[in-house]
């Protein structure tokens, strides 16, 4: 990415005309991936639902230049992010005396989660926690573990690709004040053994927190459509904070995350309460000073259009269309799934083919691949609006398998 000159780059002396300027943004627009287009996989997670994306629009509108900080000034701003978390909480069965708060997205969840895990530990005399997190897990543990001073440990995957128990046992010791379970995988599409996981935790005194950013406002829905999902919320011992995206598969714009917790001191811990300054009592409860409302607003907005059922039907689709690409999949020579997703992030591997030059054919017809690095393969991210390109998907797909040169050596980047 091109960074401007820090010295060359000024403020106009005289404002530009709005007609230039919105020429000159949709120019820029334009060299990007449409985010309506159904050619991403992750990053955005369009419906294709027009009336949805209008009422998204209205709300955020209304709230474009409101401000979540103040709650006594904005008492309504943070009527909507209670009732987000409770509606979430409802989904993952918080019990009563648990709470949580919302967040830009899933690395600040996670953040504020292993903040409160950090605060638990040193309670316990604990100087540098530790966080027991499987490879497979969102880099936002390590993120974690650079800012608060914590310590990661890896646990490394069994023959299905989920944590390995063994390893989480051993590596669960005195210092331990947090294990990760992920429910599911980012890279893989995989839940990991949470039940097994989270017993372990509770045995030796820490946390467990489940990731299920990705998967958060899949699994309840599948549960409801019949499906056979392994515990992983509150409903498992042990779980003591879920993170979960709405700005993901429950189909708000960016920057609506959830953080969760079983046990009502994760207050105590995660926010930040100030008074020893000039301007009076400064209260947050997570990274950012100023927050968006209309993350916040648009979040309620979705959850309550949608509602249950409206859910439900969301995702019997998207299931429908997973089902169709990993059909695609087992049919081609060469090409196989990376374990056994549970719902709609998929990732391939290959002992005969270069998938990266797969993935290469797929960019240059529009296909905006992601790559894995270990194994070596293609990941998508399937979303709503992919059932109506999915026959073209899967013709591309077959065809590229079948018919591609050499890698081009494209970087595997997620950010």
């Amino acid at each position: 990415m091109d960074i401007p000159d820090a010295t060359a780059t000024r403020i106009p002396t005289q404002g530009t005309p709005t007609a230039d300027l919105l020429a000159e943004i949709d120019t820029r627009r334009g060299r990007e991936p449409d985010v309506h287009g159904a050619r991403l996989f992750g990053l955005v997670y369009p419906t294709g639902d027009h009336e949805l994306e209008d009422l998204i629009t209205e709300v955020n509108r209304r709230y474009l230049f409101g401000n979540a900080l103040n709650p006594f000034k904005f008492p309504e701003i943070a009527r909507f992010e209670g009732e987000v978390i409770a509606m979430t909480g409802g989904l993952l069965h918080v019990p009563a005396g648990g709470g949580g708060s919302m967040t830009s997205g899933g690395t600040e969840s996670i953040l504020m989660s292993m903040l409160v895990n950090r605060g638990r530990a040193r309670a316990r005399g604990i100087e540098r926690p530790q966080i027991v997190v499987p490879v497979s897990a969102h880099p936002a543990y390590a993120k974690a573990a650079h800012y608060f001073d914590m310590e990661v440990v890896r646990v490394p995957l069994d023959a299905h690709f989920r944590a390995d128990v063994d390893a989480v046992r051993e590596l669960v010791g005195e210092r331990t004040a947090v294990v990760v379970a992920s429910a599911f995988s980012y890279p893989f599409g995989i839940m990991d053994p949470v039940a097994e996981i989270a017993a372990i935790a509770a045995a030796n005194g820490a946390g467990c927190h489940v990731d299920a950013c990705v998967g958060g406002f899949v699994l309840p829905f599948m549960e409801d459509l019949g499906h056979d999902v392994p515990p992983w919320d509150f409903r498992v011992e042990g779980v003591t904070e879920i993170s979960a995206d709405v700005h993901k598969y429950g189909y708000a714009p960016k920057g609506a995350s959830t953080v969760l917790h079983r046990d009502a001191d994760w207050f105590g811990h995660q926010y930040f309460v100030y008074s020893d300054w000039p301007a009076g009592l400064y209260g947050s409860p997570g990274v950012a000073g100023a927050k968006p409302a209309a993350p916040i607003a648009t979040a309620w907005a979705v959850m309550q259009w949608l509602g249950r059922e409206g859910y439900d039907e969301i995702v019997r689709g998207l299931l429908a269309t997973t089902a169709i690409v990993r059909d695609a999949i087992a049919s081609l020579d060469g090409i196989e799934l990376v374990g056994d997703p549970i719902g709609p992030v998929l990732a391939t591997r290959s002992d005969t083919l270069d998938l990266y030059a797969v993935g290469d054919v797929l960019d240059d017809r529009g296909w905006h691949v992601n790559r894995n690095v270990d194994p070596p393969g293609l990941h998508m991210m399937l979303s709503p609006a992919h059932a109506t390109v999915v026959d073209q998907l899967v013709a591309d797909l077959t065809d590229a398998v079948g018919h591609h040169g050499e890698s081009r050596g494209k970087e595997v980047r997620y950010s």
